[in-house]
């Protein structure tokens, strides 16, 4: 018996040999399908025909890509930019940014190659059913992986934005409403802040002004971990509620708004503030805190005048680090300033993050009677008790897969024009 099994091991790699096949083809195959294979070679087998190829623009960026890594790479071996270290470490950089670009183009091209061996060898190999059905299910699968390819270099290729990696600052202002748009504002906080806990961020206060009837005019939170503002970027916007407020006695539904303005954090070298531009007074603080915070002036009113920014931070126990905890925001609000200026000249069909506040300039509205979150970017809607308890991950990323597409569409002008 051993001799017989052995024996037909034997004829079955001879034709594999034969026919040029992988081995791992007939293994894979016979694995899932555990069918006897029984070869007769000299005639033709009728495949199915299966194209997979990318977008010419796709394999034009993706050359390009491969040309600028073999560059980078000689590059490095220079000696001029090894003995200059700062030169060096931004060629290494560049060179490990464009390594799995490569590396997936070449996984491509040579899953393309084993493709098209696959459909020479279906032409010459015959009429036998076995052997039809193990090459088109190799070609089925060959088509499937170079789909899945293309879709990461997709991926991979469109322009990384580099405040993505950076930690924000998250401002919740009330908008129009009178008293319902700051119990709004404090619900919107909320969801933040659940949101955080949910992808194990970090998240402090940094600045509040709470509103008479309960919630906040405005509410300011630092939020750090791993890629904050490549999610959260996409909350800045008016958000706007229908519901029936506490303090309506007839049960009548009211429209309130809030606007939500995501700042990226900046660093002292990002945006230099000349002193004589800040008028910077103190007062106390009051509230909880100890005899401290109540005797000693240890608030911080801030206004920057080119601007008219006004900071107003409370919230640490010193005068000196309420201090840099206002300067620290208005970085940010001069960095995010400087950030959507550079957005809209690029993209001038991109409106600005957060607008006046008005009911109209919505990006998304929050219906308690019919238990729903419309999304209007997306036309989407989503249930609001688990939205409002920090689950807004799908509308996110539905809003990352928005802005792919439209990416992936100027990538295909900017290569075809």
């Amino acid at each position: 018996m051993n001799s017989l099994a052995t024996s037909l091991t034997g004829q079955i790699s001879m034709y594999a040999n034969q026919f040029l096949l992988p081995h791992c083809l007939f293994n894979d195959y016979n694995s899932r399908w555990r069918k006897p294979v029984v070869f007769r070679p000299g005639t033709t087998i009728a495949v199915p025909r299966i194209v997979c190829m990318a977008e010419p623009y796709l394999i034009t960026k993706l050359e390009s890509a491969e040309r600028t890594w073999k560059e980078l790479s000689v590059k490095l071996g220079d000696p001029d930019v090894v003995s200059n270290p700062s030169e060096y470490q931004k060629l290494a950089q560049s060179v490990a940014e464009l390594d799995e670009v490569v590396s997936t183009y070449k996984r491509f091209k040579d899953c393309e190659k084993q493709l098209e061996e696959t459909k020479a060898l279906a032409k010459d190999s015959g009429h036998d059913e076995d052997m039809a059905e193990m090459i088109a299910y190799e070609i089925e699968t060959l088509s499937s992986q170079l789909k899945e390819l293309e879709e990461k270099f997709k991926a991979l290729l469109l322009p990384n934005d580099p405040l993505d990696s950076r930690n924000i600052l998250l401002e919740v202002r009330a908008g129009t409403g009178g008293d319902e748009a700051g119990l709004w504002a404090g619900d919107l906080v909320r969801m933040y802040q659940r949101y955080s806990e949910r992808s194990s961020w970090k998240c402090t206060p940094v600045s509040s002004s709470e509103a008479e009837k309960g919630g906040f005019k405005t509410y300011v939170m630092e939020i750090k971990g791993n890629r904050v503002y490549s999610k959260l970027k996409y909350e800045s916007g008016v958000h706007r509620v229908q519901r029936v407020p506490q303090t309506e006695a007839q049960g009548r539904v009211h429209t309130s708004t809030a606007t939500v303005a995501i700042m990226p954090e900046a660093d002292e070298v990002d945006v230099v503030i000349d002193p004589k531009d800040i008028e910077l007074t103190t007062a106390r603080s009051g509230g909880a805190g100890g005899q401290n915070v109540n005797k000693v002036e240890t608030a911080v009113d801030l206004v920057h005048k080119p601007t008219g920014i006004r900071i107003f931070c409370t919230e640490e126990r010193t005068q000196l680090k309420n201090k840099n905890r206002a300067l620290q925001l208005l970085r940010a609000k001069l960095y995010e300033m400087k950030v959507r200026e550079q957005q809209e000249s690029i993209r001038s069909q991109r409106k600005s993050q957060v607008g006046t506040g008005a009911r109209a300039e919505k990006i998304r509205t929050y219906n308690y009677k019919d238990n729903r979150v419309t999304d209007h970017r997306l036309k989407m809607n989503f249930p609001l008790t688990s939205f409002l308890d920090g689950d807004i991950e799908t509308a996110i990323q539905s809003c990352v897969t928005v802005e792919q597409k439209g990416l992936m569409e100027e990538l295909a002008e900017s290569v075809s024009n």
